[in-house]
């Protein structure tokens, strides 16, 4: 067997400061992914948990812990006395990450619903880890990037809606990101919410898509009454007046 991987990287450039990914068929006839890094790629399954392993035969270390859960809670009636030690916070933020990875090639590769699926899929391990760890340090170990999460969720919930031209739902998408976000530095009682790198990015964007979007009616009617008091000509913006005020009465 050669192990040689050098052809490979030779025939595929690293760039830096760009994500460069590419999709295929896998030998056992699973779709992967690779990305492209400095000192070589990585590659994981499309689907599943990326490294195809199954923890202790579960899909996932996550599934297997809300497995042990459920049977806690069927011996118990309650979670109380569940918890997950370091170990186990360890491992499930080591797995995150892969997903991580996948949902950040996913993004690239415009796979906004994949995107919207592992992202949604490391919230929930979030959320069990805030609720179950036995310290607030390892559940904060995970929860100081949901931001970040929260950030690339945005990004594919608002581009697929700017794929179709849906302007208006993209902008609302993007609103809702910022105030989870928000809600989350005023929960956690963080004050440098004007510091965040996510809400600029988000605030921006907004920027963006309203710039891009088609006017309405009404925004091109009073684009050019802004436009016709500019210039002073106010015969001009007298008709704009009009316009806009039966407008407003159909």
């Amino acid at each position: 067997m050669n192990f040689d991987i050098s052809n490979l990287l030779e025939n595929w450039d690293y760039q830096p400061g760009q994500i460069v990914v590419r999709r295929f068929a896998g030998r056992d006839g699973q779709e992967k992914i690779q990305l492209r890094v400095d000192l070589g790629l990585l590659q994981m399954n499309a689907a599943g948990r990326p490294d195809g392993k199954r923890p202790m035969g579960h899909p996932s270390l996550f599934e297997y812990q809300e497995v042990r859960l459920k049977k806690h809670m069927d011996e118990r009636h309650t979670d109380d006395g569940f918890t997950l030690r370091a170990e186990d916070c360890a491992k499930l933020q080591l797995e995150a990450l892969q997903f991580h990875h996948r949902y950040i090639c996913l993004l690239e590769l415009q796979d906004y619903a994949g995107v919207v699926r592992d992202t949604k899929r490391n919230l929930a391990v979030f959320d069990f880890v805030a609720r179950y760890a036995e310290s607030e340090e390892l559940a904060w170990a995970l929860q100081q990037f949901r931001p970040q999460l929260l950030l690339i969720q945005v990004r594919a919930k608002g581009s697929e809606k700017l794929a179709t031209k849906r302007y208006r739902e993209a902008v609302q998408e993007i609103e809702r990101g910022i105030s989870e976000i928000r809600q989350f530095y005023s929960e956690t009682g963080r004050n440098d919410i004007e510091q965040s790198a996510e809400v600029r990015y988000l605030e921006n964007w907004i920027g963006e898509v309203n710039s891009a979007r088609p006017l309405s009616k009404r925004e091109k009617l009073e684009l050019a009454l802004h436009e016709a008091v500019r210039q002073e000509n106010y015969e001009k913006a007298a008709e704009v007046r009009d316009k806009l005020r039966n407008l407003a009465e159909d």
